[in-house]
């Protein structure tokens, strides 16, 4: 005979992450309007290129790059490490610096390809992915030691993406990738030294 024990644990949904889930779902609302516009509204607020500073989308598409995605597989690829890595860090972090971090990425990769690569589109969560891997290396980060997984993570980060960008041709911007591991890496450095 069963009896309802009043102490038993219930397990409950935890939205956990709201930075993170936000994020995630922006991603995909572009990713169906993409979808269903046949691309337009990723040509028009979801991704960055050379246009004319007088045009007001010119400033969204700075930001809003990153949540536009080419296709499902371009958008889980990002988003899978985004979500595996992301709560880590928004935890350790909090709100208000995630959302930093994501906006000065998508800002500073925003403004090189919009000045250096006037006629490359760039659209993908890649950049945040990146910086989110550099930024995670820095959990260890004690007493002004720089941790060993670090300087693993970047040498083959940064190796990685240079072959990638000199012996091959898969349409991916390897230097936003870089520069998104390079504001991650900032960050994490700003972070500890303050918190010492």
């Amino acid at each position: 005979m069963s009896k309802n024990n009043p102490h038993k644990l219930k397990n409950k949904i935890s939205f956990n992450s709201p930075v993170i889930l936000g994020f995630t779902a922006i991603c995909f609302v572009s990713l169906l309007l993409s979808i269903l516009t046949h691309g337009a509204s990723n040509h028009m607020v979801f991704s960055v290129y050379r246009s004319s500073l007088l045009n007001p989308l010119t400033y969204i598409r700075f930001f809003g790059h990153v949540f536009g995605h080419a296709s499902w597989s371009h958008f889980m690829n990002n988003i899978m490490y985004i979500l595996i890595i992301g709560p880590l860090l928004e935890e350790k972090y909090g709100k208000t610096d995630m959302i930093m971090i994501i906006a000065v990425t998508a800002l500073v990769t925003g403004l090189i390809n919009f000045i250096f690569f006037p006629y490359v589109q760039l659209l993908g969560a890649s950049g945040i992915v990146f910086a989110f891997i550099l930024l995670s290396s820095f959990t260890s980060f004690q007493n002004g030691k720089i941790p060993v997984t670090f300087i693993l993570v970047a040498v083959i980060y940064i190796g990685q993406q240079i072959y990638s960008g000199v012996f091959e041709k898969n349409n991916i911007s390897e230097l936003t990738h870089i520069i998104g591991g390079l504001v991650g890496s900032v960050f994490g450095f700003a972070e500890n030294k303050i918190k010492r």
